[in-house]
């Protein structure tokens, strides 16, 4: 019983840790990644549907993203997709590619973002510490009920305890590489 409310703890931990991967690579840093235009939604033929669906995205250099769009009709919408969105990229039709260059980001831009990616990682701190809490309430139950002994309830609570500091210490150590690449040049 106890492994079991263990195992479900370490799960939604983990989830949480690759929800705030997952949030992290949508940060813009100085570098291109495909990632940057996830969120992006085309109007194609009426209906919005994800940049990835319509072009293919692909890294050109380390300050340009290549987009090869799948139907020639579409790279004006792509292109009005990618203006509209709050990312700040203009992007140039070449034919039928898509080049989107990406602007150094400035001193106030970098230490904006650090803040956004902190927050970001607290947000993550909260949801574990979240998670701690519910497995301890359900061992609680568990051995008010009396399906498991105080000592395996004590046991069962420390084990969660060295789960939750594990978790943070892998959302601090995201937190360390994507400041590290916000702030180089």
């Amino acid at each position: 019983m106890v492994n079991d409310v263990k195992q479900k703890a370490n799960d939604r931990m983990q989830k949480a840790l690759e929800s705030l991967r997952s949030r992290l690579s949508k940060v813009r840093t100085g570098r291109a990644q495909p990632a940057i235009l996830d969120g992006v939604m085309v109007d194609y033929y009426g209906t919005p549907t994800p940049l990835r669906q319509v072009a293919q995205v692909n890294v050109e250099d380390a300050r340009t993203l290549k987009l090869t769009v799948f139907d020639r009709n579409a790279v004006k919408d792509v292109e009005k997709a990618i203006q509209k969105s709050e990312l700040g990229l203009n992007p140039v039709i070449t034919g039928v590619d898509i080049r989107v260059p990406l602007p150094p980001l400035t001193e106030d831009r970098r230490k904006e973002l650090v803040k956004v990616v902190r927050g970001e990682v607290e947000q993550s701190r909260v949801e574990v510490r979240n998670i701690r809490r519910d497995a301890n309430a359900e061992l609680k139950d568990l051995q008010k009920s009396k399906d498991i002994s105080e000592d395996e309830q004590r046991g069962g609570e420390e084990q969660i305890q060295k789960l939750t500091d594990a978790t943070i210490k892998q959302c601090d150590d995201l937190l360390a590489a994507k400041e590290k690449e916000l702030m180089e040049v």
